[in-house]
């Protein structure tokens, strides 16, 4: 028999059994009552649970949660209902929606907003001194939350420090559109939870140096912080998914949707049995011979449905590949060019040196040194470059002043431009604040502005300018150089791409910064990008996400 008919055969026959047995279980279960609740996936109960303690720990309550409910209960589908240990209601999506509150469904689980405390510290002195201090914030921290809360503000989890939440405001929104508010609200409720919590160190400290002598030490600080902080920290809450006597599906239409199902997929597999076979020969084929290194084999696109897809998505994967194995052999013909010269001229000196040709003498050592960390240079770049494509160089993020960032870069930058007689403007005028990494990104901004400087003529600005989007910041190093030609400007952030091939790695450096510092905006999750005009100058673009 072919393989055609085969496939129909088998296909037919487990579309059949499979329509069949899931007729039957569906109308069983149907019959059987058995799903007379509505009951939440692992992935839907997850979900509840960890938005909901995140909530109450960001919050420091669980004022105002009526909203949070009411969102997941639209977006899971699920009725839900938040009830304290002794029984009262705190809120239900049956309520909200406006309906009569249903008995609720077995299991009940349980949300629990309270941090604990972490601490790998064996120092006692020290452990309980880190008790204390993570008993006091976190109480203030609280506090100010939940009088935050009060005022419709949201907020949000900052980190964590031995396991305990730093909180503060996320209002961003209220805070640009509503200044003066914020402030106020900011300064009461800040006020109002260092006053209230004033004269209860000596305590905290107290309950936590009781561990003293203890077996268990660390286990002791925990729970003797969970006992200071339970007075403020928000309650633990039961979870209830669900409701009894759910309406049920009749079986008129399951067995009629089965039987439906049944002839479509039938239908479908005649028709895919004369259609599949020989796309996925081509493909096959062609997959052999990419493996073999045909790197510019391609699948012919025949159609619109999805085995023309997948024939496209090959096409694409070749591409990619081949694109990648062209990029590799210019790499490395790039990086054989640029060091087989001067290692030449080293080599050179090296022997007329040994062979007693030219003699040795200060400024012969000086060149060579300066020619080899020069070559250094190129190694370090290429190294550095291949670390961020690769993904693994490490970043340390911080919340950063993009102003004195840019303050900084020109300050650095004054000694080249000044002897060139070139003038280093930033205009930044409202403060900008980012998470990103600082060296890195003083890094970037220091290669444009070097860039900037040896293409402005005497006389010329580099502005360095800085304007905030709505989720983005945006920075610009702007000169009044000579420009770049159209035609270049789309290379300009390629590996060893030099705009004047008559320039040598002494004055035009190695070729890799704007390569490095477009990965390294890439790895901030940004964008960098150029315009320029001949006699007029050129503007380097960079955007980067809060």
């Amino acid at each position: 028999m072919r393989f055609r008919l085969r496939v129909l055969g088998w296909v037919t026959l487990v579309v059949a059994i499979a329509t069949g047995a899931t007729a039957w279980l569906t109308l069983t279960i149907t019959t059987a009552q058995v799903a007379d609740a509505t009951v939440a996936s692992e992935r839907d109960i997850e979900t509840i649970i960890s938005t909901l303690a995140g909530y109450g720990q960001a919050q420091g309550t669980w004022q105002g949660v009526p909203a949070t409910v009411e969102n997941l209960s639209q977006t899971t589908g699920q009725r839900i209902r938040l009830v304290t240990e002794v029984g009262e209601v705190i809120v239900d999506s049956d309520t909200i929606a406006g309906r009569t509150a249903r008995t609720p469904k077995a299991p009940t689980y349980w949300v629990n907003p309270r941090p604990v405390l972490e601490i790998a510290e064996q120092d006692l002195k020290l452990a309980i001194k880190i008790t204390t201090t993570a008993i006091t914030n976190y109480r203030i921290d609280v506090r100010r939350a939940a009088c935050l809360t009060a005022a419709e503000v949201t907020m949000s989890v900052n980190g964590l420090f031995n396991g305990i939440p730093r909180l503060l405001p996320a209002e961003r929104q209220l805070r640009l559109t509503d200044p003066v508010r914020f402030r106020s609200v900011l300064n009461d409720c800040n006020a109002f939870a260092i006053q209230t919590s004033e004269g209860q160190r000596a305590a905290d400290m107290a309950a936590a140096q009781t561990c003293d002598g203890s077996v268990d030490r660390l286990a002791c600080l925990r729970v003797a912080f969970a006992d200071r902080t339970a007075s403020d920290a928000p309650v633990p809450l039961q979870l209830q998914l669900g409701a009894v006597n759910e309406p049920q599906a009749p079986a008129g239409p399951i067995l009629a949707a089965a039987a439906l199902v049944a002839v479509l997929a039938i239908a479908a597999t005649m028709l895919l049995s004369h259609r599949v076979l020989r796309p996925v020969t081509l493909i096959t084929h062609a997959t052999r011979q990419l493996a073999l290194g045909q790197l510019d084999r391609r699948v012919p696109l025949v159609g619109n449905d999805e085995l023309t897809a997948m024939a496209h998505s090959f096409n694409q994967m070749a591409d990619s590949l081949q694109r990648a194995e062209e990029r590799q052999r210019r790499l490395i013909a790039d990086v054989a060019h640029e060091l087989r010269t001067p290692l030449a001229n080293l080599r050179g000196y090296l022997e007329a040196l040994k062979d007693g040709v030219i003699a040795a003498d200060p400024a012969i050592f000086a060149s060579l040194h300066d020619e080899a960390v020069l070559q250094q240079r190129i190694v370090d770049d290429l190294q550095e470059l291949a670390l961020a494509e690769a993904g693994v160089l490490a970043y340390q993020r911080h919340r950063i002043d993009l102003g004195e960032l840019l303050e900084t870069c020109r300050v650095a930058h004054i000694a080249i431009a000044e002897p060139a007689g070139i003038r280093l403007v930033i205009d930044c005028p409202t403060p900008i604040y980012l998470e990103a990494d600082p060296d890195r990104i003083r890094q970037v901004i220091g290669n444009l502005l070097s860039n900037a400087c040896k293409h402005s003529p005497p006389g010329g600005t580099v502005t360095l300018r800085a304007v905030a989007s709505t989720s983005h910041a945006v920075i610009e190093v702007a000169d009044t150089g000579t420009g770049i030609a159209e035609a270049d400007l789309p290379h300009i952030f390629d590996r060893f791409w030099r705009s004047d091939t008559a320039r040598s790695r002494r004055t035009g450096g190695s070729g890799l910064g704007l390569a490095i510092a477009r990965q390294l905006v890439l790895d901030h999750g940004g964008t960098v990008g150029a315009v320029s005009q001949i006699g007029a100058g050129t503007t380097v673009t960079i955007t980067l996400p809060y």
